[in-house]
């Protein structure tokens, strides 16, 4: 379970260097579960959804002028913000918890779910996520519990919005670490060998393993235009081996975002199209390279005039926003394929 607990952790160090902020919008978030349970016909228990403002909505400064057109929905899983160690006790974040949607909403779902916006309505439910400890923790049976927990919430966000708002239209599931975990989870339960599967444009699992042996039908995607495929990738400085994964050589599947094939040719950096991290009015270009190597995605040392990416040598935490632009327009050339069919 080490391994878990990395991803984990290495999710948060971006936001909680920054974690007095979302102090200030506690307020904003007062609602009171009457029985402890999410309600999904609330929007309150939605971090994102289009009947209402949310963080994804925002638009970095330099894209303001974009055309936007959303004509197909991302159900997208955010990654852990349950973390502080005061809860240490409690395997599952309660779903009322003021200070974790706050930091839910004005990290992940700001800075990750908002790169759907041009060209999809964004859901992404609030759900009673695994407590950081349940990566690494030796009570197995309870964090299996609480990851089971987790996707039941996940599973019945899923289902309200299929009843209430998807009314035929196409579908990405896109996640991030533990969203990725239960989000694989969701894609073997209601696409693979299913219905569901046609209206499915593609699947961005990011920043967790698809184990090679995990899907017997779906496939990874093979180019930037396929659809009903999945794409997956965790980034870290070449030449980095992780401990916890010398032993899981090119076990899973893994993509490269600057050219969108699984082949191990090396992508220059010209080919990344803007960056967005703390600052997120500030689009920097050709930040990194890429290359696939035994199931990881290696890249140089980030280029920023200035970047926490410089003390690390796992980019996890970056998984989606070195590749902003990248995927935004990825998301774009699918979808015109996807309508085109």
């Amino acid at each position: 379970m080490k391994r878990l607990l990395f991803y984990s952790i290495l999710s948060l160090l971006l936001l909680s260097s920054c974690a007095d902020k979302y102090e200030v919008y506690r307020t904003r978030y007062q609602f009171k579960s009457a029985d402890g349970n999410p309600d999904y016909a609330s929007l309150d228990y939605w971090a994102a959804h289009p009947w209402k403002w949310d963080p994804s909505d925002s638009i970095p400064a330099p894209l303001q002028n974009e055309r936007r057109d959303t004509t197909a929905d991302v159900f997208f899983l955010h990654p852990t913000t349950y973390t502080r160690k005061k809860n240490l006790k409690n395997p599952n974040a309660l779903i009322d918890n003021d200070y974790i949607n706050a930091k839910t909403d004005y990290s992940s779902i700001l800075y990750q779910a908002s790169v759907f916006n041009q060209q999809c309505r964004v859901f992404a439910p609030r759900y009673r996520q695994a407590h950081i400890k349940n990566f690494f923790t030796k009570d197995k049976e309870t964090a299996q519990q609480a990851f089971e927990l987790a996707y039941e919430d996940v599973k019945k966000s899923f289902e309200y919005y299929l009843q209430h708002w998807n009314k035929g239209r196409p579908i990405i599931i896109a996640a991030h670490s533990q969203g990725s975990l239960l989000a694989e989870k969701l894609l073997k339960e209601f696409f693979e060998d299913r219905p569901l599967y046609n209206r499915l444009v593609v699947a961005y699992i990011i920043g967790w393993p698809v184990p090679k042996d995990y899907f017997s039908s779906l496939k990874m995607c093979a180019d930037s235009f396929q659809t009903a495929c999945i794409c997956s990738w965790r980034t870290f400085r070449k030449g980095y081996v992780p401990f916890y994964l010398k032993k899981k050589n090119d076990s899973s599947f893994v993509t490269n975002p600057l050219t969108w094939t699984t082949g191990n040719e090396y992508a220059s950096k010209k080919l990344n199209k803007g960056s967005i991290l703390f600052k997120f009015n500030k689009l920097y270009p050709e930040t990194t390279d890429a290359r696939v190597s035994n199931g990881l995605l290696y890249v140089n040392k980030p280029r920023f005039p200035w970047s926490f990416l410089y003390f690390t040598r796992n980019y996890h935490v970056a998984d989606i926003n070195l590749y902003y632009m990248n995927i935004r327009e990825n998301v774009r050339q699918r979808i015109a394929v996807f309508q085109a069919k």
